[in-house]
């Protein structure tokens, strides 16, 4: 006589595993995404995590695997390999590498905002951290060409320049700390100018809406609009504690007698308090709006409106993938 299985075979592991319609199951979910110990992890274990996974999915139960073992697999494999082409990703590009990664450039651009040289320069590795994310994190169902990439990565890279220089002239008058949040400005700008670009494809072709059981219905250019402005409003506010909390604190502190004796550690607290605001901020402001978003059929463009009420009369809210 077979022992029975150990889990059941209808977990849906395509699915996060909390509630998604709460903030709280949100949080829960990107708290695990976006967590940093997932870059130490190697490349055995997350081998083991796929195959895991991609039994489960055709049906193959391993003796023994508890359900616990099986979400800690599935969390395993959405961090290092990319949903839609189930290639690993490339190491600094993956959400888990968010933190530890934007935590030591925007120390950076908060320790090294005075002289041109240093916004010039930390403006441009920012851009270019945000571009590798941007490539690895792309939909499958909507590639990004070099063409595209390189216009994304070029346009804000100028428009964080721009920003930043500019607002420096326009402080150099006023109190210090209002220096302190020129990268903080120019941070915003650029997401405003880079995410757009990034996915103009989808501007232009729409994305797919669905029902609530993920029917496809058509690709709808006003669900890309509230898509792209939810991932721009996430990104700043990911952005904003670390940004706007540090340079208070470091203000008070180079008052101090103590960073004035010890000058050559306002860099390392700058990125620690930094790492401290984006460890919360960053699963946080993911989980602002869910990532299967939603919007009424009626707020839909007039064509797709009319082609979803030809296939599903009676279908009032349609559903669709945010991004990250």
């Amino acid at each position: 006589q077979k022992m029975p299985p150990s889990l059941p075979a209808t977990i849906n592991i395509r699915e996060p595993r909390w509630d998604q319609s709460t903030f709280q199951g949100r949080a829960k979910h990107f708290f695990m995404v976006t967590d940093p110990r997932n870059l130490l992890l190697s490349g055995a274990t997350l081998e083991e995590a796929r195959r895991v996974v991609e039994d489960y999915r055709a049906g193959t139960l391993q003796p023994g695997l508890t359900e616990d073992q099986l979400w800690r697999a599935k969390y395993i494999y959405d961090s290092a390999f990319h949903p839609d082409t189930g290639e690993k990703m490339i190491l600094v590009g993956r959400m888990s590498a968010q933190v530890p990664m934007n935590m030591t450039i925007t120390g950076c651009m908060l320790t090294f905002y005075r002289t041109t040289p240093a916004v010039l320069f930390w403006q441009w590795v920012n851009q270019s951290f945000n571009a590798i994310v941007n490539y690895t994190n792309r939909s499958g169902d909507a590639p990004i060409t070099p063409g595209q990439l390189g216009t994304a990565y070029v346009s804000a890279t100028t428009g964080a320049v721009v920003t930043a220089l500019g607002l420096k002239s326009l402080t150099k008058h006023l109190p210090a700390i209002i220096g302190r949040y020129v990268p903080f400005a120019a941070v915003a700008a650029a997401n405003c100018i880079n995410i757009p670009l990034m996915r103009q494809r989808e501007l232009k072709l729409g994305i797919p809406v669905t029902d609530e059981n993920g029917n496809r219905l058509g690709e709808s250019t006003a669900a890309a609009q509230k898509a792209i402005f939810q991932v721009v409003v996430s990104r700043i506010g990911m952005a904003a504690p670390a940004m706007a909390i540090p340079p208070v604190i470091m203000n008070m502190l180079e008052k101090r007698a103590f960073l004035k004796r010890y000058p050559y550690l306002n860099a390392p607290l700058q990125v620690g308090l930094v790492g401290l605001c984006l460890v919360f901020a960053t699963p946080l402001c993911c989980a602002l709006f869910p990532q299967k978003s939603s919007m009424p059929v009626s707020s839909l463009e007039p064509e797709v409106q009319d082609q979803i009420r030809k296939k599903v009369p009676w279908l009032e809210t349609v559903y669709f993938n945010k991004g990250l």
